[in-house]
């Protein structure tokens, strides 16, 4: 759709600083995938809940981080630029944008109802002080809390992020604001997004891939948010 891109600056400046945090989010969060991967590499996650409760007992910031404390944050980094991507969307299709953001909404609601890391924390802790037969008790507790960490609400949310990416993407492409290059990296990153990460190796191997096209997108998506936010200056590019 043909929008003119006077009127898009017009909608930003009322919404300047939503747009402008979408746009820094959008930065820091590739930021923080890199941070992960490190992490990822230098510390590979437990395997067990008795090596979960080793790990919180001797290194509490080491344990909560393998509970994925980080990708917390980033989810909320990536929510906060899909507001800022709605404002600039917004004249495309008002429909779609808030059915975009309605899905976004319920999908983040469901995964800040899955992490276990305090829970976990605490069952370590108290699995420190326990004896043989109240560790047995605290072992299947901490087995049934992993098993909830990355259970139904993880795939909700999963699945409902890449329908507002999906969304969030094909409006780019339909727009004039944004290049043609930049939603199909949004579009490369929400396919690849179509197999939920505990879903073994395959679920695994398909998110570790969609965080090329994520970086990209979110970098040439924060470039045009800051352009669209300081005033005029290159167009979209192609």
């Amino acid at each position: 759709m043909v929008v003119d891109e006077g009127i898009v600056r017009k909608d930003v400046q009322e919404w300047t600083g939503l747009v402008v945090t979408g746009a820094w989010v959008a930065l820091a969060s590739v930021v923080l995938i890199v941070v992960q991967i490190a992490i990822y590499l230098v510390w590979p996650p437990p395997q067990t809940t008795v090596q979960y409760f080793e790990v919180l007992l001797n290194n509490p910031l080491r344990g909560v981080i393998a509970l994925d404390v980080l990708y917390i944050v980033s989810s909320l980094l990536a929510f906060l630029l899909y507001f800022a991507l709605a404002v600039v969307l917004w004249r495309v299709s008002r429909s779609a944008v808030v059915v975009a953001l309605a899905f976004g909404v319920l999908g983040m609601a469901a995964y800040m109802a899955s992490p276990r890391a305090v829970e976990m924390l605490r069952l370590a802790q108290a699995y420190g002080e326990a004896d043989a037969a109240e560790r047995v008790a605290l072992v299947a507790t901490g087995d049934g809390m992993l098993a909830t960490w990355m259970g139904t609400a993880f795939d909700i949310y999963y699945f409902f992020n890449l329908v507002t990416l999906l969304i969030l993407a094909v409006l780019m492409y339909r727009s004039t604001v944004f290049s043609r290059a930049t939603a199909l990296w949004g579009l490369v990153a929400a396919v690849l997004m179509a197999v939920p990460s505990n879903f073994g190796t395959v679920g695994l191997v398909f998110a570790l891939a969609s965080l090329v096209p994520w970086s990209v997108f979110a970098v040439l998506v924060a470039r045009r948010l800051l352009q669209l936010a300081t005033g005029p200056g290159p167009g979209p590019g192609r």
